[in-house]
């Protein structure tokens, strides 16, 4: 594969197939973690690392593993690259691991690593599948950080813990439950389609200049 087609592929995964504003995928941690920015940073580097590392190595192996068996091989890959992030992320910060809890053991249920693994890196070469593997690590990482932003600044009046509106801003305390996941998810689905809308339209528009 070229080194423009790989990287468009790497590019996809931040917008032409963003797994939260396009795919919709992987709304278990996009909704429950996602009460603050670092938050949303640490469970998106988390779920890129396992992604990017369990796809390069399902590449590098496809051509050994039996398809009769290829499903509880890849689980097997990835659960053994989360295990790496849960016992890292415990011995860097308590206070985070904490944070994030359950949530960081689950990336082995997210299905974008699976649906990764079987369409993508069982079928191609182990840079084009690593890059693809990270482009849609940062697009996860990038949709979680705009949900946390969103959350964290209406909800605590802080970013990154630090404060923005001083002493006196009263904290929208929805925004830190489960409905303001919800709220936070839909508006940014919206502002992504409009966007999207508007991308086709242009392109459309051009083509139709140019022809």
């Amino acid at each position: 594969m070229s080194a423009p087609s790989s990287f468009d592929e790497f590019l996809d995964g931040i917008w032409k197939q963003n797994p939260i504003f396009v795919m919709v995928l992987g709304m278990c941690p996009t909704l429950a973690v996602t009460v603050s920015a670092i938050n949303s940073i640490s469970m998106g580097l988390a779920t890129t690392f396992v992604l990017a590392a369990s796809c390069l190595l399902v590449s590098l192996l496809r051509s050994n593993i039996p398809k009769q068996v290829r499903i509880a091989s890849y689980i097997v890959i990835i659960a053994t690259f989360v295990t790496v992030v849960d016992y890292a992320i415990q011995a860097i910060s308590l206070d985070l691991y904490e944070a994030l809890g359950a949530y960081i053991k689950l990336i082995v249920a997210n299905c974008i690593l699976l649906g990764r693994a079987e369409a993508h890196a069982a079928k191609n070469p182990p840079l084009p599948a690593t890059l693809n593997a990270f482009g849609m690590g940062l697009g996860f990482t990038l949709g979680l950080l705009a949900i946390g932003s969103v959350r964290e600044i209406l909800g605590a009046g802080k970013l990154f813990g630090l404060s923005l509106f001083g002493p006196h801003f009263q904290p929208w305390v929805v925004m830190v439950l489960p409905p303001g996941g919800f709220f936070v998810l839909a508006a940014w689905l919206i502002v992504f389609a409009a966007f999207r809308h508007l991308s086709i339209k242009r392109n459309a528009q051009l083509g139709g200049v140019q022809s």
